[in-house]
């Protein structure tokens, strides 16, 4: 739980300082606040084949709501800018002491979450962006441009 939390804030403060998060997931409300949608479903049920994956070789399985690195050398980090590790790391010397109990009471006060009972509700990036002050004109700015960045990985991604 506090894994997804503090991605979640770290994807959140991302979009704020540059208009693009790190992860491209999908974030939804849920019952104990936001969440990152595609990680999560790996936390919790692994990859969706049978095959070994760099995920579950690094990623424990979920014991008591928790997860660990499995390697000893740690994730791999050769994918994420030195911008995008010093924004987790302030993240984390933010956030990374308070209990996962102590993130959820925070992030059930960002303007974004809804509480969605006991199913989801889907978070768009403009629901991020209003709650971080942007305006229309920059909301709609951003959303282009992330779409644009979308359908261009989606072009790019070997086909499977």
């Amino acid at each position: 739980m506090k894994l997804i939390k503090l991605l979640y804030l770290a994807d959140r403060k991302a979009l704020d300082n540059w208009g693009r998060p790190i992860t491209t997931d999908n974030y939804v409300s849920m019952r104990h606040g936001p969440v990152l949608s595609r990680i999560l479903n790996l936390i919790r049920l692994g990859p969706e084949t049978d095959t070994v994956s760099p995920w579950t070789q690094i990623i424990s399985k979920p014991r008591n709501y928790a997860v660990s690195v499995l390697c000893a050398e740690g994730p791999p980090d050769d994918e994420l800018s030195q911008a995008e590790l010093d924004l987790i790391a302030e993240v984390f010397a933010e956030h990374g002491s308070k209990s996962p109990r102590s993130l959820v009471n925070f992030v059930h006060n960002l303007p974004e979450w809804k509480d969605p009972g006991t199913s989801s509700i889907p978070i768009e990036y403009a629901d991020i962006l209003k709650a971080l002050g942007k305006d229309n004109e920059e909301i709609a700015l951003i959303e282009g441009e992330l779409a644009a960045t979308s359908k261009l990985d989606r072009l790019c991604a070997p086909s499977r």
